[in-house]
């Protein structure tokens, strides 16, 4: 950095302005407080004609604690300045947080504290003239500044921060107290400038910044939305977690809502703060324990979706097949609802899914659990430190608490110390579960005969024997579903026969009846039943039309001309002769995708001897 940065940091943030005293020394120059005189900083710069480059030094009145608390190799020994209160800061390299936090420290040590009161003195009468040695005026010395033009109440603001330990709860604190202080003050006047800082508070602001920020923040009070650095924007949410401008921790989520919507949402701040703001809102409710049923609305989105699939997954027995398939595609990489499984045949493809996963917990098992435990761990009890990445203070320790946020996430607060409970992303071995579904898919694919095939991941070889197993099972399964159901009630078939015997003999004529007897049968009735030659074709089961689309895919012609010049639809060509050789055959034997029919190979043969070769 360079030293007319910490100049300017220092007229910007604290009305001091740099004062060069010396004219034989024209290199050096100091930062003193306007009410004290004393110095904060002495400001060293060297010009080395030889080498053509500028040395710059300072050295700071922070206390010679700062060389052990930052062990920074730019911080050392004082250069000109003697005593413990001094630290010396080689500015190159060197980055400016560090030296405008040192400088900030130099100004709370030389800030006058408390006041002195005489009890007794011989002051000289009013008559009398005291004289005492005053140094004249330098050619070009600066004016020594005050502070009139810094706001009161911003000043009374910057005399309640108190130096401590540096850590974050310190500066947590500090900013509530600030805040609270502030939480209702206005300003007009605007800054548009740039600002970067991780964790930014009130103090890290210099007094151009701060006035601009607190002007933004009553326009955006009014109403009135206007552009702001996202690290200044931070400082309003950090209000807001902190419950300054809100009266109820409900109120203070809508607030973050609306900044969401107004802001991030129109692109005025970096969006890239949505992350951290789901995440605020989400532990801002648990720890103000937020009514869970109007806390959802304010949730983050896809770790919430994540807990309501596991759930599904976790007991995929009292979800439908629906739920199954969409929790699976929550929780996976691969693009599942993409597959042709799914868009050719949407209702089979989701349940081949969902009764594959049921399938795999059952017959999937280690020590550790089932197949879903392999995928998503177990669930765990983990310390959680809510708010930990924003300035936000908790005053007093949470009273002991259960926040759920489902059925398999929960918050625990112990003797102020939280507890997360839930399937840790951490555990979650995602190329299991890819591996796993990109082998079902490549597998279903071949089972139902659509879509291109896929090439087998060298890591899902283990699944292909329990996807294989699953799919003879659905196989076999259908089978058995096609075959009719024939229910004969017994009890019931002597009625049967004489009632139909009665009416039967009603009918007949004498005649008839006198003939029934002499031949012992009985009208109607033939001596021997026909025999059907089975190694024929039934001639009732398939009509001419069907015949001749059989014979042409047997002789490897395709039948789409034939199909359209009879005005006939493929599929429902296809449906028919299935079903009027499903008895012979035991299986569908036509495949038909789009306008094209196909036979399944392995039938064939079988066609052919019923069609006689």
């Amino acid at each position: 950095m360079k030293l007319s940065q910490l100049a300017a940091y220092a007229e910007e943030k604290y009305n001091i302005t740099e004062e060069f005293k010396w004219d034989h020394f024209k290199g050096f120059s100091v930062l003193c407080d306007p009410s004290t005189g004393k110095w904060a900083a002495l400001l060293m710069r060297h010009w080395d004609g030889e080498r053509g480059t500028m040395t710059e030094l300072c050295d700071i009145r922070c206390g010679r604690g700062a060389l052990a608390e930052f062990k920074s190799p730019y911080l050392c020994e004082p250069f000109r300045m003697h005593g413990d209160s001094w630290i010396g800061v080689r500015t190159d390299n060197c980055g400016e947080d560090i030296v405008f936090r040192l400088f900030d420290r130099a100004i709370e040590r030389i800030k006058p504290h408390g006041a002195t009161i005489v009890l007794a003195s011989e002051l000289p009468r009013p008559q009398e003239k005291s004289y005492s040695e005053t140094a004249l005026p330098i050619r070009g010395t600066v004016r020594i500044p005050v502070r009139d033009s810094i706001p009161q109440k911003i000043q009374e603001m910057i005399e309640l921060y108190e130096y401590g330990d540096g850590s974050l709860s310190q500066k947590s604190k500090n900013f509530y107290t600030q805040a609270k202080f502030m939480e209702d003050y206005e300003d007009d006047q605007p800054w548009c400038g740039d600002f970067h800082r991780y964790f930014p508070t009130y103090h890290d602001l210099r007094l151009a910044e701060l006035r601009g920020y607190f002007t933004w923040r009553t326009e955006l009070r009014k109403g009135n939305r206007q552009p702001i650095s996202t690290s200044l924007a931070y400082i309003y949410v950090y209000e807001l977690l902190n419950g300054i401008g809100a009266d109820s921790p409900e109120e203070r989520l809508i607030k973050l809502k609306a900044f969401e919507t107004d802001y991030l949402d129109s692109g005025i701040c970096d969006s890239g703060m949505k992350h951290n703001l789901h995440r605020w809102m989400t532990e801002l409710a648990v720890v103000k324990n937020v009514d869970h049923e109007f806390a959802g609305q304010f949730f983050d989105k896809k770790e919430s979706d994540q807990d309501k699939a596991l759930a599904v997954l976790e007991h995929p027995d009292t979800h439908n097949d629906s739920e199954v398939f969409d929790a699976l595609c929550e929780m996976t990489n691969v693009k599942l609802n993409k597959s042709p499984v799914v868009t050719k045949l949407s209702g089979e493809g989701r349940r081949l899914f969902a009764e594959l996963w049921r399938y795999m917990l059952v017959h999937l098992s280690t020590e550790g659990g089932n197949f879903f435990n392999m995928c998503f761990g177990t669930q765990r009890e983990l310390r959680w430190y809510p708010l930990r990445n924003a300035v936000y203070w908790q005053p007093e320790p949470h009273e002991d608490t259960e926040y759920v946020l489902s059925g398999n996430h929960s918050f625990i607060c112990k003797g102020g110390v939280w507890y997360e409970r839930t399937y840790p992303r951490l555990y979650f071995v995602k190329e299991l579960l890819n591996n796993f579904l990109h082998e079902a898919d490549r597998l279903l694919r071949a089972y139902l005969k659509t879509g291109r095939s896929l090439k087998q991941r060298p890591g899902a070889v283990w699944a292909t024997p329990y996807i294989s197993a699953f799919i003879q099972a659905d196989r076999q399964a259908k089978i058995e579903a096609a075959k009719p159901k024939i229910s004969i009630q017994f009890s019931q078939l002597d009625k049967i026969r004489r009632d139909a015997s009665e009416t039967r003999d009603s009918l007949l004529t004498e005649e008839e009846k006198t003939e029934s007897d002499e031949s012992g049968t009985k009208p109607g009735e033939s001596e021997t039943e026909p025999e059907n030659d089975h190694g024929e074709l039934p001639s009732d089961l398939l009509n001419d039309v069907q015949l001749q689309i059989m014979r042409m895919l047997l002789n490897g012609e395709s039948p789409r001309s034939f199909i359209s010049e009879n005005h006939l639809m493929p599929s429902v060509v296809a449906d028919g002769i299935n079903e009027a050789l499903f008895d012979e055959i035991g299986d569908t034997v036509l495949e038909c995708d789009g306008d094209d029919l196909s036979l399944i190979e392995d039938y064939i043969e079988n066609i052919n001897e019923l069609l006689g070769g």
